[in-house]
């Protein structure tokens, strides 16, 4: 019998020529093969960046074995290949391809990108280019596949709008079968492409970009969005999936032949977050708060644990320390993970609600770093940014960790925060020479060990949808000016100091709040050799700023201007739950230096309830611990 061929000749000359060929040739265990005689639909999963940060991400872990539990719809995936690979697959002629079936992109019915990072979009128009599909949705005529995106980043992708047929707001569970559905039934009936697209148009949360004019004023500020297709709905409302455990976590994994950033269990043991802090897009976006059942979350960490080999275990959320139900669910996880040497890793922890027996539970297997986000160095900032963290509550929970054996504790901030003086620059710094000097008058503290604290520094981006939505981000200058004043307060060889680039973070800024006009300037710089932006070795800002002048664009408009508080945005089209007036109640509080209260603790009245049909919590009872 003839050897099938299991690899394109092409692709075997392209692996010989690169670094971790295993990036590029799928097989691992755990990945879905179907006879492709035998589905009615394919769906290719496409994550915008290197197949290690893609094999790290949680929502496509969700979204394939979903959709795969369907028997007639295969879904696949695929990544943006390294520079290498993309050079040598150029060189050879290879376009880009799924990993399950090595078919290429333009056989599937829908290519879907999920939009995690601003940065990554001109990756989306890579892969596109090297799959041979047309970048702009109106040169794709019936015969190209239909291309949508979901993501956090939807949440204002009208820099996008030109190249993709179709958007998802909120959640993909509840969306994405909706649309895989339509397409299946539109290639029986042999629908043309708008009339599927008129159908998707009606499914909650679907934003069809062609459907929508948009106007602007003189001088640049968004007058208008309208309609301009019967279908169309004026305001696209997210989906929402009201009872998280009727959705069971994934329990089959496809296990990385590559090592991923995250190469673990996951869990998602809660979506939204009751904080409110008001720089953090994830917490408006995905309101209201809700938590799976400590039963369901061991029952799915044990079958995931078992059907993979994973001996790690991460409680995921935006965080995890706020579930009603964590220490009874530590307890149930710790009757089998001690045993079977499976550690536990709960990556965000709230500095207010440490506690002993928390940070015991999970010190039983594997001790590693702590890491927490005081997010500013002095409280009035905190207050700003609605943080609700105290230096007592800091100094508590760090001498916790000490006391149970830690001798490394990684802090994260922010600089650019609203209102932010060099003051709060400093406070950064004294911060992390507190927590150092409090390891050192600890009694308890580990003999002979020395503590290591790591300040990681973030550029402030204001992003849609919060308080800060309307504030300037900080010029380059003023934030290179601040992260030199930083390191010149920070007098320990115990700190050590980690900080972005401002100028990927001041393009960031400039996406995040784009209008549809920055289409032509992220071809453009496509067009000149940008991708991969959110990598420092292959970020161009040069040829960013090239094509913005070409463009005849300013990007001082977008990064460094106040929103008036009644304007029009590019994104007031987009009902994420959490109202206008909110956004700028917060706002006010914020300038004033005033607190909110988490959401579990007293409503503030944000508008979210509506998804889930009343009021999102118990308020007879106390929520947090």
């Amino acid at each position: 019998m003839e050897e099938p061929v299991l690899f394109d000749p092409k692709l075997k000359e392209a692996l010989a020529h690169v670094q971790k060929p295993g990036r590029y040739t799928g097989g691992e265990p755990g990945c879905v093969i179907k006879d492709k005689a035998a589905v009615d639909l394919r769906f290719a999963f496409c994550f915008p960046d290197t197949y290690e940060v893609g094999m790290s991400f949680l929502g496509m872990k969700i979204l394939y074995e979903l959709l795969n539990q369907q028997p007639n719809w295969w879904c696949e995936r695929a990544f943006m290949p390294w520079v290498d690979m993309k050079a040598e697959m150029e060189r050879v002629g290879l376009p880009l391809y799924a990993l399950e079936s090595k078919d290429p992109l333009t056989a599937f019915d829908i290519v879907g990108f999920t939009l995690q990072y601003e940065l990554s979009y001109s990756n989306i128009l890579a892969m596109l280019d090297m799959a041979g599909i047309p970048l702009r949705a109106e040169d794709r005529g019936e015969e190209w596949p239909l291309i949508v995106a979901g993501g956090p980043c939807v949440c204002n992708a009208e820099p996008l709008a030109d190249f993709i047929d179709m958007m998802m707001l909120g959640e993909g569970e509840e969306q994405l079968p909706h649309v895989c559905r339509i397409v299946e039934e539109a290639k029986r009936e042999g629908l043309p492409k708008k009339e599927v697209l008129r159908r998707i148009a009606a499914v909650p949360g679907c934003y069809v970009p062609s459907f929508y004019d948009v106007s602007y004023h003189e001088d640049g500020r968004v007058k208008a969005i309208t309609p301009n297709d019967p279908a169309a709905p004026a305001v696209i409302t997210k989906a929402v999936i009201r009872d998280m455990d009727s959705q069971t976590p994934p329990t089959h994994f496809v296990v990385p032949m590559v090592g991923a950033v995250h190469d673990r269990a996951q869990i998602e043991v809660l979506r939204g977050c009751v904080r409110g802090c008001r720089f953090c897009q994830a917490g408006f976006l995905y309101r209201p708060m809700r938590q799976r059942s400590a039963d369901k979350l061991n029952e799915a960490a044990r079958q995931l644990c078992g059907n993979t080999g994973y001996e790690e275990i991460s409680l995921t959320s935006l965080s995890t320390s706020d579930h009603s139900q964590l220490e009874p669910l530590l307890d149930d996880l710790l009757t089998w993970t001690k045993d079977e040497h499976v550690s536990l890793s709960l990556p965000s922890l709230r500095i207010d609600n440490f506690s002993e027996s928390l940070v015991e539970k999970t010190n039983r297997v594997r001790k590693t770093g702590l890491t927490f986000a005081p997010e500013a160095g002095t409280q009035r900032l905190r207050d700003v940014i609605n943080k609700n963290v105290t230096w007592p509550e800091i100094e508590r929970t760090c001498s916790l960790a000490f006391k149970a054996g830690y001798t490394s504790v990684k802090l994260y901030f922010m600089m650019g925060l609203p209102t932010e003086t060099m003051e709060d620059i400093e406070g950064i710094a004294d911060t992390a020479q507190k927590v150092v000097d409090l390891y050192y008058a600890n009694p308890d503290k580990p003999k002979g060990k020395s503590v290591q604290v790591t300040i990681s520094v973030a550029c402030f981006a204001p992003k849609p949808h919060t308080p800060f939505q309307f504030v300037p981000q900080d010029t380059e200058e003023q934030l290179r000016e601040k992260q030199q004043h930083l390191l010149h307060s920070v007098h320990s060889k115990k700190i050590h100091v980690n900080y972005h680039d401002s100028s990927i973070s001041f393009l960031e800024a400039v996406f995040a709040k784009g209008d549809r006009r920055l289409g032509r300037v992220l071809e453009t710089a496509y067009r000149k050799g940008c991708f991969f932006d959110g990598w420092d070795e292959c970020f161009h800002y040069d040829r960013w700023m090239e094509a913005f002048a070409e463009c005849g664009l300013d990007t001082a408009f977008y990064a460094n201007r106040f929103i008036g508080l009644d304007e029009v945005t590019p994104w007031s089209h987009m009902d994420y739950g959490v109202s206008h007036d909110f956004l700028v109640r917060e706002y006010q509080k914020a300038m004033a230096a005033q607190t909110t209260p988490p959401c579990n603790r007293k409503c503030s009245a944000c508008g979210a309830n509506k998804f889930v049909g009343g009021a999102c919590f118990d308020y007879s009872a106390d929520l947090v611990h």
